[in-house]
């Protein structure tokens, strides 16, 4: 007797982590989807215990989780449902980091140093992620690290939406924080038609998170000045970055970067800074007491549901940023 074929029907499920649930439900009403019920704890020893509540065979599944501190406890969380996912025979599995973990640690700068960056590549790999998708990667190569698609979203076009509506562009000049960040800067030139303008500047390698800004290469005097970078940690290069500008004669000052880290002194930091505008996407929480008056934060949600549509229908990522890869 033939046995009788059930139709192969795709089946999204969302699931989120607890480093910012905010996020994955912003996410998930913007679809039009329930996240799946999660139970979720740490034990006295602060091991990380995870069920899902519902049955997710031959689900295309998506985890988001947002890196923030502490970033080793969230990575484990995450690592721990996609493992259970894998084990309750989900068809695929989509990590969705918008802010990918140990990015800085990309290359090796000396001899005896790790690559961070590619070892939670091979970790979600192992865990039995089939695919990743992130947000503004510190550098392009980590799409390189993971053995499997990678979705790489830009914020520009969030950003730049909100600045072309609350400047004028023909005054305003793109400038890099330092030389990493110039196709960066490049991309915002582009995407805004105005000038670029570079800060070279010389980081001591034996001190952590403190450099030393020398001079601005380009035009800036009488100018809006938009310094661009992919994520704001202490706030100490952007902000030295500010005040040359404005020692050699812009007229303003605004900043855009994708990812709030606010690390440390970074609140007080930019709150004193020449700083008109501080603009930043959601793709990691920012608690109360770091948040102050010159900060705009942008929601990237709208992205990143699209993203995972497309990626549910098999369509096409590179669609959304008008094929820039």
């Amino acid at each position: 007797m033939t046995g009788v074929l059930k139709p192969n029907n795709k089946h999204l499920m969302l699931f989120s982590g607890r480093a910012y649930p905010e996020l994955a439900h912003e996410i998930a009403d913007l679809m039009k989807v329930e996240l799946v019920p999660t139970r979720a704890l740490a034990y006295a020893n602060s091991e990380i215990y995870v069920r899902f509540e519902e049955s997710v065979r031959g689900s295309d599944a998506f985890v988001i989780q947002s890196h923030a501190a502490p970033v080793n406890e969230w990575v484990m969380e995450q690592l721990i449902m996609v493992d259970a996912l894998k084990r309750a025979s989900a068809k695929r599995i989509t990590v969705v980091a918008p802010f990918y973990p140990y990015a800085r640690q990309d290359k090796k700068h000396a001899g005896r140093e790790p690559i961070s960056a590619r070892l939670i590549a091979d970790l979600y790999k192992t865990a039995g992620a089939d695919r990743l998708m992130s947000v503004d990667l510190h550098a392009a190569q980590i799409q390189g690290f993971f053995d499997g698609p990678v979705d790489h979203l830009w914020a520009l076009p969030v950003l730049a939406q909100h600045v072309k509506a609350q400047y004028d562009t023909s005054e305003m000049t793109i400038v890099s924080p330092d030389a990493g960040r110039v196709r960066l800067a490049d991309m915002w030139s582009d995407q805004l038609g105005c000038p670029l303008a570079i800060i070279h500047k010389r980081r001591d390698p034996n001190v952590a998170n403190t450099v030393a800004v020398h001079e601005v290469v380009g035009d800036v005097s009488g100018r809006v000045c938009l310094l661009v970078d992919d994520m704001i940690d202490t706030a100490g290069t952007i902000c030295q970055a500010a005040e040359a500008l404005v020692a050699r004669g812009a007229k303003a000052v605004i900043a855009a970067a994708t990812h709030p880290v606010l690390s440390g002194p970074a609140t007080e930091r930019l709150n004193n800074s020449p700083f008109e505008e501080v603009i930043v996407t959601n793709t990691l929480p920012i608690p109360p007491e770091r948040q102050f008056g010159k900060l705009t934060v942008l929601s990237i949600a709208p992205l990143i549901s699209r993203a995972i549509q497309e990626v549910f229908e098999d369509g096409s990522v590179t669609s959304l940023f008008n094929g820039a890869s």
